[in-house]
């Protein structure tokens, strides 16, 4: 994480100026590797990244091989960009993401999909690993969002405004793209695919939460819990893109059904899951508008 030397969060203060040359550093160093111009952004989650097996792959990029770009240091996550087709559709897909918990500053969080935008992408389809609240579903669900409660969660949209990439408040009342979420609901069923729509809700971890959490994140209306993706689709939609969301529910949340959750659980769900996943996510990019 040295990269973080030159980050846009200094002693506290997030310096806008600072910040946004990092963004535009990291699309500079990304043009030098490729050409490749991305319609749609893809965040893969935990135990998710086979997807890119079923692309036409063009260029991959390590995260580390970009400067100022932040490097994921979660087993499950691979840590590259990978661009390539799908459906005739150029896409940049993330095999692997960064978290808050991994002491990143939520600002650096939401760096690569800010990077993805700037790179041409209109598009985001975040995908996770989360614990089920809604006692209706089981591990191996998938559950487009409908909305998110990011509540526990710094915003990335906190200090300076930076103009270039969107305006100081951002309206997020319709922050889930309707016509998409139908779409991959639609899949579903067509597909014999367990699909549900729900609402999301992100918390720091890395612990997991406690049953007690569990019951007060019910109360809220939460259908589902997890460690990201609130936060990125928040960044995303201040910057203009389209955004979809897709929870792959890997294990009941603590207390739910007496459920105790561990990461290798929610990896290895998500692995069984992989063939519906790419098949949902592989017809949802192919047939958008």
């Amino acid at each position: 994480m040295s990269y973080n030397k030159d980050s846009g969060a200094v002693l506290g203060r997030f310096d806008a100026e600072k910040y946004y040359k990092i963004l535009l550093r990291c699309v500079e160093q990304i043009k030098e590797k490729t050409d490749f111009i991305p319609e749609a952004a893809v965040v893969l989650g935990s135990g998710l990244g086979h997807f890119v097996d079923s692309m036409e792959v063009i260029a991959e990029i390590p995260y580390e091989d970009i400067d100022g770009f932040p490097v994921s240091t979660v087993a499950g996550h691979q840590g590259k960009l990978v661009f390539g087709k799908i459906g005739g559709r150029n896409i940049a897909a993330m095999q692997g993401r960064v978290h808050y918990y991994e002491g990143y500053d939520v600002h650096d969080v939401v760096i690569p999909i800010r990077v993805l935008k700037l790179l041409g992408a209109n598009t985001a389809v975040f995908t996770n690993a989360v614990g089920a609240i809604n006692a209706d579903y089981r591990p191996g669900d998938f559950v487009v969002l409908s909305d998110h409660i990011s509540s526990f969660m710094p915003s990335p949209l906190v200090g300076e405004n930076i103009s270039q990439l969107g305006e100081r408040f951002t309206p997020v009342t319709d922050l889930y793209d309707r016509d998409m979420r139908e779409l991959a609901l639609s899949i579903g069923r067509e597909k014999d695919i367990r699909v549900h729509s729900g609402v999301f809700l992100q918390v720091t971890g890395p612990q997991y939460e406690t049953p007690a959490e569990i019951r007060m994140f019910r109360m809220l209306g939460a259908d589902t819990v997890g460690m990201s993706t609130a936060i990125e689709a928040t960044a995303a939609k201040h910057m203009g893109m389209r955004v979809c969301a897709i929870n792959c529910v890997t294990n009941m949340a603590a207390g739910i059904n007496n459920s105790v959750p561990s990461h290798e659980e929610v990896t290895a769900t998500a692995n069984k899951a992989g063939k519906d996943f790419s098949i949902l996510l592989k017809e949802l990019i192919t047939r958008m508008s």
